[in-house]
């Protein structure tokens, strides 16, 4: 193991019933406040000794939140909030937001947008053009089926930094490859976007899956984006649904085992450090 170890996709949140739509059936295990004591428990049994964290709501307030508790934590070593990207007042927002303790990097939950070319958008476009000006990232949380567009999208910012969330979401619990692993070898030719091996065991059978079923979606990561741009994430606490943090944590790092040990460092700590600039 690394002597760094970086889970650079995990979630916190004082739960509201309001605030969290997406919980729906099925995830009634998430429903509960997730905070600081929590996230420092489970990483600390995984070995894990820096985060990055997320946004799980769609709110400015939320990012102010998250910075907060950042600017407390060593754990925290960085923050992907969210800023109104497609409105005119993005400019100020951002900013400001970017001014704020330890944030990196903005995200906008483009899956859920009823309009799949949401990304496409002038006035979208127009907010995330801004996002280098303030050394921000852009974290992308996709389907699988939104590949096509979002390799048009992000051929439109070709200085921007681009993660990709969750390896694009394929369909792993029906064991379903292509056109997911064609399309995301395409979109990691451009030398600016990264990738998170998150979300993963989620996308798969919840209550079934096993190493051999992930590991041809590890296999088309690494292919695609080498360990030179592939970085390690929990997705916590969503991904208690399909399994513990310590699990996936070992799970990851036994898919991985075979490489070298500065690609394995590369994956668990140097990817997320370059990408988000902790």
């Amino acid at each position: 193991m690394a002597h760094e170890c970086i889970d650079a996709h995990h979630h916190l949140w004082r739960y509201q019933h309001e605030d969290y739509p997406w919980m729906g059936d099925g995830m009634e295990a998430l429903r509960q406040d997730y905070l600081m004591a929590d996230l420092e428990a489970v990483t600390r049994e995984a070995g894990v000794t820096g985060t990055v964290a997320v946004q799980a709501r769609q709110t400015t307030h939320e990012t102010k939140w998250l910075s907060e508790l950042a600017a407390r934590s060593d754990l925290i070593r960085g923050v992907v909030g969210w800023a109104p990207l497609a409105s005119m007042d993005a400019e100020p927002e951002l900013e400001r937001l970017a001014n704020l303790p330890k944030v990196k990097g903005m995200r906008h939950v483009l899956h859920d947008e009823p309009d799949p070319f949401y990304m496409l958008r002038e006035d979208f476009n127009r907010g995330v053009s801004l996002l280098k000006t303030y050394r921000l990232r852009y974290d992308l949380l996709i389907f699988e089926s939104h590949l096509p567009q979002t390799i048009e999208f992000v051929d439109r910012h070709p200085c921007q930094v681009f993660v990709v969330d969750h390896i694009a979401k394929p369909c792993i619990h029906k064991g379903v490859l292509s056109p997911w692993r064609e399309r995301l070898k395409e979109l990691a030719q451009r030398e600016n976007v990264y990738c998170k091996v998150s979300g993963m065991v989620t996308e798969a059978k919840w209550d079934c899956w096993t190493e051999e079923d992930l590991t041809p979606y590890f296999d088309a990561v690494l292919d695609a984006f080498t360990p030179q741009r592939t970085m390690f994430g929990s997705d916590w606490p969503v991904l208690t649904l399909a399994a513990s943090y310590r699990t996936w944590a070992e799970t990851v790092r036994k898919v991985v085992s075979s490489l070298s040990q500065e690609e394995q460092e590369r994956i668990f700590a140097g990817t997320a450090m370059e990408a988000y600039g902790l």
